[in-house]
């Protein structure tokens, strides 16, 4: 009988954990359901499947109240960019937010969590290879950033980035965990359906795969 898809990945995952020496399940799977109706998420929920990604605030409000309220051991990540006007959409509604780039949001989102009364996780996203059209902080203003979110008392769990398409992803992984070690934190977001078993090899703690998972994105 052949494997499903999650099957597929997770062993793919646990295979590259061990080829680095990690525990097998080092590395979180978020499934990135962006575009995906509820029929595929309910499908890969029955397999087992308990943390999904969405980009869009908007999106994930129309589908995850009701599959939360069904499910409530579910966990939502927020992947995509966030405007700081939508921080207080964001917080009661995501467990995690990986998308952190600047000041304003930093301030948004710890208004937003004293507003809600609750404290999703939070990665700092780096532009890591420093591409003009790109979401993230610049490399050199990380330190200031960090700083200010500490300053604010955001839950600030790791670090995450999206390396450049086309290109070998691993030394962008790589800079990524030198990053998070230089600061004291743990958590590496980092990793899609192309290059996630690289990224669990360098360290990743939380892998972000959608096609692998669903297939092509529904337009």
């Amino acid at each position: 009988m052949a494997l499903s898809s999650l099957a597929e990945v997770k062993g793919r995952i646990a295979k590259a954990a061990a080829l680095a020496g990690r525990a097998s399940d080092a590395a979180t799977l978020i499934a990135v359901s962006k575009t995906q109706p509820t029929e595929a998420i309910d499908a890969l929920i029955a397999e087992g499947q308990r943390v999904f990604g969405e980009n869009r605030v908007q999106e994930a409000q129309a589908k995850w109240p009701a599959l939360k309220a069904s499910y409530p051991d579910l966990r939502l990540h927020l992947i995509g960019q966030l405007q700081s006007n939508k921080a207080g959409d964001a917080v009661p509604l995501f467990d995690a937010i990986h998308s952190l780039d600047r000041p304003s949001l930093a301030e948004a989102l710890a208004k937003a969590m004293v507003r809600a009364g609750r404290r999703p996780d939070c990665f700092i996203q780096v532009n890591i290879g420093e591409e003009p059209q790109k979401g993230g902080c610049a490399i050199a203003d990380l330190p200031v950033l960090l700083a200010r979110c500490r300053e604010l008392d955001l839950p600030i769990v790791g670090l995450m980035c999206l390396p450049p398409e086309g290109t070998e992803a691993a030394p962008y992984f790589a800079l990524l965990a030198k990053l998070a070690r230089r600061h004291g934190l743990a958590g590496l977001s980092m990793g899609m359906s192309a290059d996630y078993e690289s990224a669990v090899m360098i360290g990743a703690t939380h892998v972000r795969v959608g096609t692998a998972l669903f297939g092509e994105r529904n337009r």
